[in-house]
């Protein structure tokens, strides 16, 4: 599944076989994790990244009464905390929310290859960049959208994120998130999420279960968003 990746760099930049190999050569290991696992905790030293190949993770803070704010969402093809290679530690967790699976990417070899390819190093600098236009988008949707365009917002992004990973089966895609899970994304009850579900439903715009979304008038579900994928940086050009 590390080819969902190259699809996701390979949307945006022209990558050389050259340059695949040597990403490939990056990864020293493989590893499995369970459901709700902290794969990255808050303050730790960090001496690797982790690039998600299967499942969904997410980037979490727990207040001290112990409710959590989900602050983005990691899907296949993404580097988790890629960000920790410069900063050595997070400010946050990284947290399972399916299972997954992720190759596991030291940051001793992060260094040469950025130095051997500067084309990668910028590369890779965007995609940091673009996870922090992901940020501000959230930042939106907490502050101003309303609970129905906040959630239809969410699942257009996952749509265009998941579709530009080949991860996106007409307009169908696997969404392991709990109600509960939701809730932490969204800023909202998990009540309201429920009641949000059943208004997207009754409007004809989605089907959700057994952990598949199914979006059934698109074009009306980014209407009701305001959904604008320009923040996700699609656009294929040199770097």
């Amino acid at each position: 599944m590390i080819e969902a990746h190259f699809k996701k760099l390979r949307a945006r930049d022209e990558i050389s076989s050259a340059e695949e190999a040597a990403i490939r050569a990056t990864v020293a290991e493989e590893r499995e994790y369970r459901d709700n696992f902290t794969v990255a905790r808050r303050g730790a030293e960090l001496s690797e990244s982790t690039l998600l190949l299967e499942g969904w993770m997410g980037r979490s803070k727990i207040l001290s009464d112990g409710q959590r704010q989900i602050s983005e969402i990691s899907v296949p093809g993404d580097f988790t905390d890629l960000h920790g290679f410069t900063l050595k530690r997070l400010d946050h967790d990284v947290v399972t929310l399916s299972r997954c699976r992720a190759a596991i990417v030291p940051h001793d070899r992060i260094r040469p290859l950025l130095d051997r390819f500067p084309h990668l190093a910028r590369v890779y600098w965007m995609m940091t960049n673009m996870d922090a236009a992901i940020h501000r988008e959230w930042t939106l949707s907490l502050g101003r959208r309303a609970a129905l365009g906040r959630m239809a917002h969410l699942f257009c992004e996952l749509f265009v994120r998941l579709k530009v990973a080949g991860l996106v089966d007409g307009q169908s895609y696997q969404c392991p998130l709990s109600q509960q899970e939701l809730s932490e994304c969204l800023g909202l009850t998990a009540v309201h999420v429920n009641r949000t579900l059943q208004e997207l439903r009754r409007r004809g715009l989605i089907e959700f279960q057994s952990r598949r979304l199914t979006i059934l008038d698109l074009p009306l579900l980014q209407s009701i968003a305001e959904f604008d994928a320009d923040y996700l940086y699609l656009e294929k050009r040199p770097r």
